[in-house]
């Protein structure tokens, strides 16, 4: 059994997650933590989430959780994922992160704490996306610089990043494939006269209504013809799937920083 502490359990992704830690023939929960003064800490978590009595009572405090830990799966908020990574890494425990809105100065910090611990970190963990992700830059390369290249994200009206991890992440790869930087030919919003648009652009266009649980398409358009790729996610539970998939993968591999596509064998 490897041993699991959900960091954000009560939230949106940590309460899915924990709900399937518990429900895993392979997993035991044996943590469940939120931030500092939360106002449910000292309840039994499946009390909480009404999944019924777990013996796993919510804590403000990872520290008295770190030593029975083997995993730590973290979907939390950019400052708290860097803290409890700072922690993992000094108690050489593996860790699963799905947080998304990493600064670049951000990911050198992530990758120098990833180099004492077997680290995932996956801007989505959803199966399909990753197989997205290995298929784009084929694409991409096929169509080459006739097709111009759009992607457009559609999530709930309660996040705060954007555009989203995934949809960078498709974007990157993307330019990746056809030599160029991302940072260079990225477009992120159109308005007003702005003259025609450059081959070259990626653009990236973000939508936030409602409770859309998250939705991409790219786009590949040239005259005559126009290719859209798209994966809409319908519950969170192809994220927190991906993510108990990630966690009994990582646990006892070599420390560095991973992905899901080594989870899923695509590299």
């Amino acid at each position: 059994m490897i041993n699991v502490t959900v960091a954000g359990a009560t939230g949106r992704m940590g309460a899915r997650i924990t709900a399937l830690c518990i429900e895993h023939p392979e997993l035991n929960l044996i943590g469940a933590f939120e931030k500092k003064g939360h106002e449910k800490v000292g309840q039994d978590i499946g009390t909480i989430l009404g999944i019924g009595q777990t013996n796993v009572k919510l804590t403000d405090d990872i520290n008295s959780l770190i030593d029975n830990t083997d995993v730590i799966v973290d979907f939390t908020s950019v400052g708290s994922t860097l803290q409890n990574l700072r922690v993992a890494s000094e108690h050489k425990k593996a860790m699963v992160i799905g947080t998304t809105g990493f600064s670049k100065e951000d990911m050198k910090e992530i990758e120098a704490l990833s180099a004492n611990i077997p680290c995932v970190l996956a801007p989505n963990m959803s199966v399909g996306v990753n197989l997205l992700f290995k298929i784009l830059p084929q694409v991409a390369k096929v169509l080459g610089n006739e097709y111009d290249i759009e992607i457009i994200e559609a999530h709930h009206r309660m996040k705060k990043d954007a555009p989203s991890g995934t949809a960078l992440k498709m974007a990157r790869v993307i330019a990746e494939a056809l030599d160029r930087e991302l940072d260079d030919v990225a477009v992120y919003a159109r308005k007003g006269l702005i003259g025609e648009r450059d081959s070259k652009e990626i653009g990236i266009q973000c939508i936030r209504a409602g409770d859309i649980v998250g939705e991409h398409t790219v786009m590949f358009a040239t005259m005559g013809e126009r290719i859209e790729i798209t994966h809409k996610a319908s519950s969170r539970d192809t994220f927190a799937r991906g993510a108990i998939r990630a966690a009994l993968w990582v646990y006892g591999k070599e420390p560095g920083l991973y992905d899901m596509l080594d989870v899923l064998n695509l590299k």
